[in-house]
């Protein structure tokens, strides 16, 4: 009996070779059939045909099911790979704040304006809609420099044509002599000067180690950065000139913190025409790490202007956004002004309650680091003649904004006389002397048999937030730091007394040091043929005398020779007549 042709092909025309292979099957299952003693009948053959008709469909659904489970798993995975590479662009970019590869995304411009979305997330584009207009509107147009990041501090300096005298060469020249080596490998100054292409060049000429270094770096917005300035409004009477001045410095410092933010922990804001005392940048960062909390914004190293303020990068995202929303209304001092009032203020308290919120937030470190020299302004025909102290610093009111390229919203009042020449702003603070100076001490357990007076502990003396002050010292008296593990010290330092009480001095005082192992300290010492520990007074109690107070100060090296030193010890021999003031505190582990 003939048997009907069967093809198992998934889907189309069944083949000559699909027919033939059908047929072998067929006749393979026909064999098995008769081997087993069944006999093969029409109405088998017809069974076993729709068994494999039904198989064939079942197979070709099932590759169809197949296919589209692999396309909808392949968009799938675009998804996930569009999601992650969103992630990453915003780890690289917005996180870190530059913004400088958003224009690079095609797709974030019409995200906004799709129909698909119901929620429209804000960006840099709603309060700056004309960087839409060209793609390279966030890339720097000038920016020599080795990138560096990772550092502590990163200093942003905006700088802009004068017409008479260009003060940044010299800005720069005193930042970098007063940093130590240590301090220029963790540090970046970055500095915009957005005139001519011989200013880029002169600095690289004069700076060529400080470039290559990575220390330094030149940077310039694209003109593109900027928006239409002849629309702007007057406000506050200022004429339009200064509206427009004061406009593009708050574009210039938002660029400034864009760039910088991704650089190091914190910011510190500068101008272009200042000069900076020794120890500066050390001064500023302890300063900021001694903070009993986080919870501080703006840490402020001069009463002048928008120089020398402090802010961690992690807040500059928040800060740029506020400048951007209103960088056509108000000056930046108003608005840093407002930022504070807007985190700690409540509407129902009075101004006094606000202001000492406030100062929880913006906080002042005395004596000021930075002093302006500058006499021109950025501002054309102006020349900073006013001498200002802490007061006219206090943004709203009749506060007066002062700093040398830094936009106010006040007018500096009348003119000087044609024929005179005034000086440039001075800030009252700098260059006076600290009442207490600032050194990084190992840790340690301070511990005093003096009482203190008020809040001047020996402990904040230590950690140089505050000088130790103390009512009369008597014989016995004692002021120890007894280290947390014993340790090397190289040498010592101490100062009592300060600039406005000079006579709180320690005398016939005496630095004594305790060794950590006493008998193998003298073994040592008589082995080298030193008898180092033996040439020492000591007390009954171990200590050995090294050093002692002559008219107000002790200082000396420690004889490596001691070994680790379990703690030091200031022992006061005498009664005093005066109260006594430790204003300077250093002990310098040995390398």
């Amino acid at each position: 009996m003939g048997l009907p042709v069967i093809s198992v092909k998934w889907g189309g025309k069944p083949t000559a070779e699909a027919e033939r292979r059908d047929r072998g099957r067929l006749a393979s299952t026909s064999e098995l059939l008769e081997e087993a003693c069944i006999p093969l009948t029409g109405d088998v053959v017809d069974v076993y045909q729709r068994e494999f008709l039904a198989l064939r469909d079942r197979l070709h659904a099932a590759e169809q099911e197949s296919l589209k489970r692999s396309k909808e798993l392949n968009l799938v995975l675009d998804e996930i790979k569009r999601a992650m590479s969103e992630r990453q662009a915003l780890r690289d970019g917005d996180s870190n704040r530059t913004w400088g590869r958003l224009t690079e995304d095609p797709r974030l411009k019409p995200w906004n304006g799709s129909h698909k979305h119901v929620l429209h997330l804000p960006t840099v584009f709603h309060h700056l809609p004309h960087l839409l207009a060209k793609e390279s509107s966030l890339q720097p147009a000038v920016r020599v420099g080795q990138g560096r990041t990772g550092v502590s501090v990163v200093m942003g300096i905006p700088s802009v044509r004068r017409e008479v005298h260009s003060y940044l060469t010299d800005t720069l020249h005193s930042l970098i002599s007063e940093l130590s080596p240590q301090e220029k490998e963790d540090s970046v100054i970055v500095t915009d000067p957005q005139y001519t292409s011989l200013v880029t060049e002169n600095i690289k000429a004069l700076f060529p180690t400080e470039i290559h270094s990575g220390l330094l770096e030149v940077i310039s917005p694209s003109p593109h950065f900027y928006p239409d300035f002849s629309r702007l409004r007057e406000s506050f009477g200022d004429p339009k000139e200064r509206v427009r001045w004061r406009t593009k410095q708050n574009l210039d410092y938002c660029f400034l913190m864009m760039y910088a933010q991704s650089k190091g922990i914190y910011y510190v804001q500068l101008e272009d025409d200042i000069i900076a005392k020794p120890n500066y940048l050390s001064t500023m960062k302890n300063f900021a790490l001694q903070q009993p909390s986080e919870d501080w914004m703006i840490l402020e190293f001069s009463q002048l202007g928008f120089i020398g303020k402090m802010f961690k990068s992690l807040d500059l995202s928040v800060i740029v956004e506020f400048i951007l929303m209103f960088y056509r209304d108000k000056p930046i001092d108003w608005l840093l002004d407002h930022i504070l009032w807007v985190k700690v203020c409540n509407p129902e308290k009075d101004a006094k309650h606000c202001d000492r919120q406030k100062a929880n937030l913006r906080i002042r470190f005395k004596p000021s680091l930075f002093q302006h020299v500058g006499t021109h302004s950025s501002l054309a025909g102006k020349i900073q003649k006013l001498k200002v102290g802490s007061a006219a610093l206090e943004p709203g009111g009749a506060q007066q904004s002062l700093g040398g390229g830094w936009a106010g919203g006040g007018r500096a009042g009348p003119g000087p006389p044609e024929h005179s020449v005034p000086p440039p702003l001075q800030d009252k603070d700098f260059g006076k002397h600290a009442l207490r100076m600032e050194h990084v001490n190992p840790p340690a357990e301070v511990s005093t048999s003096l009482k203190t007076y008020q809040h001047f502990t020996l402990e904040k003396a230590y950690l140089h937030e505050d000088f130790f002050w103390a009512f009369t010292p008597s014989a016995g008296d004692f002021i120890r730091f007894r280290f947390f593990q014993p340790l090397r010290l190289e040498r010592f330092f101490f100062r009592s007394g300060n600039i406005e009480h000079p006579e709180d001095k320690l005398f016939n005082t005496s630095v004594e040091v305790l060794p950590f192992d006493n008998p193998q300290s003298d073994k040592e010492a008589l082995q080298e043929g030193h008898a180092v520990t033996l040439q020492y007074p000591r007390s009954p109690d171990g200590y050995l005398q090294i050093g002692s107070f002559y008219k107000g100060v002790a200082q000396g090296e420690v004889d490596p020779a001691f070994g680790p030193l379990e703690a030091l010890r200031l022992s006061i021999q005498t009664d005093s007549p005066v109260w006594v003031i430790l204003s300077e505190i250093f002990l310098k582990k040995a390398d």
